[in-house]
């Protein structure tokens, strides 16, 4: 593909490319670039929020380019500042090694085996000096880390800043020049960071990295970023039947924004948006488990939800407790069934709408004394239901 062809291609669904002209030109060296990203394994899973910036260096493997996976082993034991309000909690070296098994195996779930270079970042700072830290140190100004909104942000709340935060930058940056990075994909919360990456080539005398930072993807909540500490999230490595319900109770606004991050498509304005919202469950479930494993689960919603047969349907089961009200026993089914977070206020509305069913009946009193039996199949929305455990 000429460069022009796949610069156009490369820049669709993108936020920022500092800049199209560099790489476009790096497009024309007639070599593999090496693209890099970086993820530190906070946490055991990757989520769809990853996997949109994977699709996107899936998509510069797809054109011939190799992909630089590198696992933050070290950094995670900092802990990205980037849009946090307060400090990470620190992680022991234990802890990410495990994480990090899991993310290897996640991310092959989207990128080429054979066209990606993976490597641990503490293969160049566990054994690094502290000589080495100082002078990586003297190419920065604290005034440069200051002007970082999510730093501001906390001065203006009087919210501690620790020292170590400040390095993460530097060290993501440092990441960069030790894989000679030709362009390095993120978040738009990453912007500042791979604009150190940029600063430290250049110190060190090599070709500054193309800068392509991509839209982040809100929640299941649909206004914060996906992030598992939320509990907003879809994790690659959940079962098919978690990743289409989880994505079947999105909204109606959410699905359309998910649409063109997530498929690379607009949401057809004509299509009805329960079908809009099964196609988009299906293409995930597609996409991260198997053909057969979407059209299963397809099968196994329909049974439970359009066609109404609860009854003979597998559901999660909820044990009964001393529930004093609805508005509390439906509340705890969303957490404990399908970890969905939802307000009283959001539940009494489900309620008073008539969503709430019980073994078919509604429940539209908020005030209802509830008087559960094993068997029992208690509806809760258009797209959740749960038995009641014997």
């Amino acid at each position: 593909m000429q460069p022009d062809e796949a610069l156009s291609l490369l820049k669709q669904g993108s936020a920022q490319i500092i800049s199209e002209a560099e790489l476009r030109q790096k497009l024309a060296l007639g070599r593999p670039l090496r693209v890099k990203l970086g993820v530190d394994p906070t946490t055991p899973d990757l989520h769809l929020g990853h996997a949109l910036i994977l699709r996107k260096l899936r998509q510069f493997q797809d054109l011939g380019h190799q992909a630089v996976l590198i696992i933050g082993d070290f950094t995670s034991m900092i802990g990205d500042p980037s849009g946090r309000s307060a400090t990470r909690p620190q992680l022991s070296r234990e802890q990410v090694l495990v994480n990090a098994e899991t993310y290897r195996e996640q991310a092959f779930k989207v990128l080429d085996p054979a066209r990606t270079r993976i490597v641990s970042n503490g293969e160049w700072f566990e054994p690094m000096p502290f000589e080495q830290v100082i002078r990586l140190n003297s190419f920065v100004t604290l005034q440069q880390m200051l002007q970082r909104e999510d730093f501001r942000d906390r001065l203006d709340r009087q919210q501690p800043i620790h020292a170590h935060e400040i390095q993460y930058p530097i060290m993501q940056g440092w990441d960069s020049v030790m894989v000679q990075a030709d362009v390095e994909l993120g978040g738009t919360d990453q912007l500042f960071n791979i604009l150190v990456g940029r600063d430290l080539q250049k110190q060190e005398g090599q070709p500054q990295q193309v800068v392509f930072v991509l839209p982040i993807l809100e929640g299941l909540d649909g206004s914060q970023k996906m992030s598992k500490s939320l509990g907003n999230y879809v994790g690659l490595s959940e079962s098919a039947s978690e990743i289409f319900g989880k994505l079947m109770s999105i909204s109606d606004q959410l699905m359309a924004r998910y649409y063109p991050l997530l498929l690379g498509q607009p949401l057809d304005s004509t299509a009805h948006p329960l079908e809009a919202k099964k196609h988009l469950a299906s293409a995930i479930v597609k996409t991260y488990h198997s053909h057969a494993a979407a059209e299963k689960t397809l099968e196994e919603w329909n049974a439970r939800f359009s066609e109404k047969r609860l009854e003979a349907a597998e559901l999660p089961y909820l044990r009964p407790s001393n529930y004093t009200s609805f508005v509390d026993v439906v509340g705890h089914a969303f957490q404990e069934a399908f970890r969905i977070k939802k307000s009283r206020s959001d539940v009494r509305r489900l309620i008073e709408q008539g969503s709430v069913q019980l073994d078919g009946k509604k429940i539209t009193d908020v005030n209802a004394t509830p008087s559960l039996r094993g068997g029992q199949v208690l509806r809760l929305d258009k797209t959740h239901a749960v038995r009641i455990q014997d």
